[in-house]
């Protein structure tokens, strides 16, 4: 009976073997770069406008419009750190701009915070990340989020169907006033902040010019809310959609397919590659399964090489060390697919910080939402095809 337990093993192994051999796989479809495009626009992927009109298009609100006055006026009060509890963290600490002036003062107090952890961010200062880099976030007083809640971008965001990891907010405006709340973040009460806001004379002045009601909550809101509206970027990878072909290198083309054919698409949608529902992570459960180990999960997952070796895992939620035990909505790992544009530099990646590499998180993703176990070149095309989502937020020549 062992003999023939051991023989149909070896069986199903040398037929694993030789898989690839007796069953090649099929030839990819091939698309040239109209055919790409077309593809792309089939699947609600268009590019980020460079007017401004164009832009507000987008938005459908009617409450409020972009204007200049108003747009300022939010940038002013994105970057006054004494709109926090203490007067120490601006919306700007967790939602670093290439042109924040006290970026590198702000990244040393950062790191030498004993609830800090990043990563090369040191050498990348001038990122355009739109986040602060960090595995967790800082806020007033210094605290650290005990959820561990890892900082999403703030680029491209208003695009987004959903805010915060757990989709609890439908869009930018009412995120402002989480943020505003959230005693891990800004840490203020709405009586407070008014406070603040009024005592500033030039404030006072610059929203009784735009309001009837001068200085609310809700006008607040409203002006940080059209700043952030005008937070996105145009890259290479915009390029290419309004009809530029060299813009994109071949491999990141290869990349591009990879994406729509693996499947990654099925989440990462819209014109923010992202951020349109809100999704289990991982959809599949994988407590006590049966792997045969991959030079990928050496590497990244930290198990042992070998030919065909069985390995078999004990429970757990995530394929990394859930710190903060945070589960998004209701508890039941449901999150906010994250945008991916800029994905190059935003990490760490995941809701808790907890992986610092894009490539290992590009495995993960694959295998454990998708059950695909990507080759190195796809994962290096998928690299590519990111690369070309870096970005610059646009410079609307109305708004200067």
């Amino acid at each position: 009976m062992l003999r023939l337990l051991f023989l149909a093993l070896f069986i199903i192994v040398v037929w694993i073997w030789l898989l690839p051999i007796v069953m090649p796989n099929r030839e990819r479809k091939a698309y040239d770069d109209e055919a790409l495009r077309r593809l792309a626009h089939e699947r609600g992927i268009w590019g980020i406008p460079q007017k401004l009109s164009d832009l507000s298009k987008l938005y459908k609100d009617a409450n409020n419009s972009l204007t200049k006055e108003k747009v300022q006026l939010g940038r002013a009060l994105f970057f006054d750190e004494n709109l926090s509890s203490d007067g120490s963290v601006s919306c700007a600490r967790c939602h670093m701009l290439s042109y924040n002036s006290w970026n590198k003062e702000q990244f040393l107090d950062d790191i030498t915070h004993p609830g800090s952890k990043t990563d090369c961010m040191v050498c990348h200062i001038q990122d355009e990340s739109g986040t602060d880099r960090l595995a967790t976030p800082i806020g007033a007083q210094g605290r650290s989020d005990p959820y561990h809640r890892n900082t999403l971008t703030v680029l491209n965001a208003s695009l987004a169907k959903y805010q915060l990891w757990d989709g609890s907010s439908k869009n930018t405006l009412t995120t402002i006033k989480k943020m505003f709340h959230d005693p891990y973040r800004m840490n203020i009460s709405q009586e407070e902040l008014l406070h603040k806001v009024s005592a500033n004379e030039e404030y006072k002045k610059q929203f009784v010019m735009l309001f009837d009601d001068g200085v609310t909550f809700y006008n607040i809101q409203k002006t940080l809310d059209s700043y952030l509206k005008t937070l996105v970027t145009r890259s290479a990878f915009d390029a290419f959609l309004d009809g530029n072909n060299s813009a994109m290198s071949e491999e990141a083309k290869r990349g591009f397919r990879n994406f729509i054919e693996i499947g990654c698409n099925g989440c990462h949608a819209g014109r923010s590659l992202g951020g349109q529902t809100v999704q289990k992570f991982p959809t599949r459960d994988y407590n006590y399964i049966i792997n045969v180990t991959s030079a990928y999960d050496a590497k990244y997952i930290g198990r042992r090489v070998g030919s065909f070796e069985f390995n078999f895992q004990k429970h757990h939620d995530f394929p990394f060390e859930n710190k903060g035990g945070f589960l998004g909505a209701k508890q039941q790992r449901l999150f906010r697919v994250p945008n991916l544009r800029n994905v190059t530099k935003t990490s760490p990646y995941f809701h808790n910080g907890a992986v610092f590499d894009l490539r290992e998180a590009i495995y993960i993703m694959a295998k454990y939402q998708l059950s695909v176990e990507l080759t190195d070149q796809q994962v290096d095309e998928l690299v590519a095809f990111f690369k070309s989502l870096e970005g610059e937020v646009v410079d609307y020549e109305e708004l200067r």
